[in-house]
């Protein structure tokens, strides 16, 4: 019962989202973005939005990213089960927002030797606990010739610039919010001050 709503993808010890709070969990950075701390979180953080394969409508998720070369990089870390890979897949033009602003890109699968092992190398530098997971998720040792014999097991995206249209980025439509708490906050304060 504790796992309900929780599916492992194949292949992998990572249990993919279905429902619940596990869902929301991924998705509760969205809310920072839109509360307008973007130039905090989009240093680590990146907002991904894709058109649904589906819906034709702006899907908006996000992902830990680090540069290479002046080239963003992410893992999708549950492979084509994750519905912004598969939304990926059926259309690659995607507008990827950081700190440092937003851009239209072309979402590229690494699937270029030296490439995809400067990329994991670059994973495992900056995060190795949680890459060292990932690889051990999907049955691979952090080492040349078993990553590249199982390469088709990592999803690692590259994103490279593209002039022309692609989805429209992650508003931050929540910014209302902190006046709003301040004057929570002042009017609590008046409150006790005046009453308790």
């Amino acid at each position: 019962m504790a796992n309900e709503g929780i599916q492992k993808s194949p292949g992998s010890s990572l249990p993919y989202p279905k429902q619940g709070w596990q869902k929301w969990a991924f998705r509760a950075p969205l809310l920072l973005w839109r509360m307008g701390l973007g130039p905090v979180i989009g240093k680590i953080i990146m907002v991904i939005t894709t058109t649904g394969h589906k819906s034709k409508q702006p899907r908006h998720n996000m992902a830990e990213y680090y540069t290479l070369d002046g080239k963003k990089y992410t893992v999708c870390a549950y492979g084509k089960k994750a519905a912004w890979y598969k939304n990926i897949k059926a259309d690659p033009r995607v507008t990827v927002q950081t700190a440092g602003g937003t851009q239209s890109m072309e979402a590229v699968r690494v699937t270029d030797d030296e490439e995809l092992l400067q990329v994991v190398e670059l994973f495992m530098h900056r995060n190795s606990t949680l890459t060292g997971r990932y690889l051990a998720s999907l049955g691979i040792k952090p080492d040349r010739s078993d990553l590249l014999t199982k390469k088709d097991r990592l999803y690692l995206l590259r994103f490279d610039p593209i002039a022309g249209p692609t989805p429209p980025g992650l508003e931050a439509d929540l910014m209302w919010i902190w006046p709003v708490i301040g004057f929570g906050i002042i009017l609590l304060s008046w409150v006790r001050k005046k009453f308790l």
